[in-house]
């Protein structure tokens, strides 16, 4: 009996703070799902550059969203697989292709640069989704925001101009083609919200990328260690969730007004990549993480 308690008054609380939820602005929603979606990819690109250091770059892609899917198999079996088909088959695999793409030259370049500098680059992306997303939806833009992104963008460029002159500029340049092609992507996801739920779109991605990222896996397989398995297993777990927190983002606001929190990823990427790989972030890293930190608050 207090068992039973004990349960009804933690689903009451969290019915609660549901509510309270749902009763805020749109836009203050969309900021705190990708605020949750932002911390929750950090920490899984740290598992996954500890997972790439020892692994072919397409063997770990490939086994990252194979177990991302794995761990959507029992929400699919337990609702049917008829409510996980999508309405929209094509625009799944297109996403699916293109963000593919993507993962390729970043997971090339993951185990080669420090995670905060990883985390610069991908902004480049979010400045280019901002920009695609007022191009072809017309979402608006007000010009406080363009000035913002730009400041932004200069931070990036701070960050990220002094490494393409040293020896691991090649790979700092890899990273950054990955840039568009993930913004790309998430302007097709935008799309595909109108008529998707977020865990439909997750399940896909599995689908998709894996498929499309199997034939490169096998060309240099190498068996993980017990060790690998787990971490890949955690690693499906986060990438699942972080996505499916992406898409209540982008399904919930606009893309231009979700995209400003995700600057405040350098903080924690810089922190767990000194803890973690002892990757000490460089004085153009800092300044350049004020200046996009400045750039987020006036947005």
């Amino acid at each position: 009996m207090p068992r039973t308690d004990s349960r009804t008054g933690i689903q009451r609380r969290l019915a609660l703070v549901k509510h309270r939820v749902h009763r805020l602005d749109p836009t203050v929603q969309g900021l705190i799902w990708s605020g949750v979606a932002g911390f929750t990819m950090v920490v899984l690109n740290t598992t996954m550059r500890g997972l790439a250091m020892d692994l072919d770059p397409f063997q770990s892609l490939f086994l990252r969203y194979a177990f991302g899917l794995l761990v959507m198999l029992p929400l699919v079996m337990r609702a049917g697989v008829a409510a996980y088909m999508p309405k929209q088959i094509g625009g799944q695999f297109l996403r699916g292709a293109v963000h593919t793409i993507g993962l390729g030259f970043w997971f090339v370049a993951l185990p080669k640069i420090p995670l905060a500098d990883m985390t610069a680059i991908g902004f480049t992306g979010r400045l280019l989704m901002m920009l695609g997303a007022y191009i072809y939806t017309r979402q608006p833009m007000h010009w406080e925001r363009w000035l913002a992104a730009l400041i932004g963008f200069g931070g990036v460029m701070i960050v990220v101009a002094p490494k393409l002159s040293g020896s691991g500029g090649y790979y700092h340049l890899v990273m950054l083609a990955s840039a568009p092609m993930f913004a790309a992507s998430f302007l097709l996801t935008k799309a595909l919200t109108r008529d998707e739920r977020a865990e439909v779109i997750v399940f896909w991605q599995g689908i998709t990328i894996t498929l499309f990222s199997i034939p490169l896996a096998l060309l240099h397989w190498k068996s993980p260690t017990l060790a690998q398995w787990f971490g890949f297993a955690v690693c499906g777990v986060l990438g699942s969730f972080g996505h499916y927190c992406l898409n209540r983002s982008f399904g919930i606001a606009d893309i231009s007004s979700t995209q400003s929190i995700k600057f405040l990823d350098l903080v924690s990427s810089a922190l767990l990549g000194w803890l973690v790989f002892s990757d000490v972030p460089s004085e153009t890293t800092l300044i350049g993480g004020v200046v996009i930190s400045a750039s987020t608050i006036w947005i």
